[in-house]
């Protein structure tokens, strides 16, 4: 895609916010201009998983908005992006985007990526998973959107975790057409 390629970042409160913040970290490296909303839960998990401030999280987008704020850019089908990923989604998130519920921005830019026909790349962090899940993820998945929890892929050898969440970052950042240079791929 051309230079002005954009991607909507949603996080949301389940654990793994790692996903996020890799996403973001690969969007910039690949030169991809990205638009974050980040859930009052999430900034919860953001202060229990890692060390960063929620200005530090902010500084890694081009472009913040705060969830109530449903008249922002990208809560229209007319601002156009390459897609979104959510990373990670929880099943709140999931449910809401599922049955177009459409509470907060996330979840309002979640919905209208799906009415534009874009990619919608929800990595739901959940195990295990109970009928409502599977039902949810399946609406979601008629609708268009793409479920990929985060499952580590361990013909790679990973020396650590940071070999798995970049994988699995870049991997969801691949179902947009967003190449991340270097990324380990099977038979490469």
């Amino acid at each position: 895609m051309d230079k002005t390629q954009r991607l909507v970042v949603g996080i949301s409160g389940a654990t793994g916010i790692a996903y996020g913040v890799r996403v973001l970290e690969l969007a910039r490296k690949a030169g991809v201009e990205t638009h974050l909303v980040v859930t009052p839960a999430a900034q919860q998990t953001r202060a229990y998983e890692t060390d960063l401030s929620a200005r530090d999280l902010a500084a890694m987008a081009d472009v913040n908005y705060r969830p109530a704020d449903i008249g922002a850019a990208i809560a229209s089908g007319s601002f156009r992006t390459a897609g979104m990923i959510v990373a990670p989604c929880s099943v709140r998130t999931l449910s809401a985007v599922a049955y177009a519920n459409n509470d907060n921005l996330l979840t309002r830019a979640a919905d209208v990526t799906l009415k534009e026909r874009r990619r919608l790349v929800l990595m739901v962090r959940e195990t295990p998973f109970t009928l409502a899940h599977l039902r949810a993820m399946t609406a979601v998945t008629e609708m268009g959107g793409i479920i990929m929890p985060p499952v580590p892929a361990f013909y790679l050898k990973p020396d650590s975790v940071e070999d798995i969440v970049d994988h699995t970052a870049g991997r969801a950042l691949d179902l947009l057409g967003i190449d991340v240079p270097d990324l380990p791929r099977w038979g490469e």
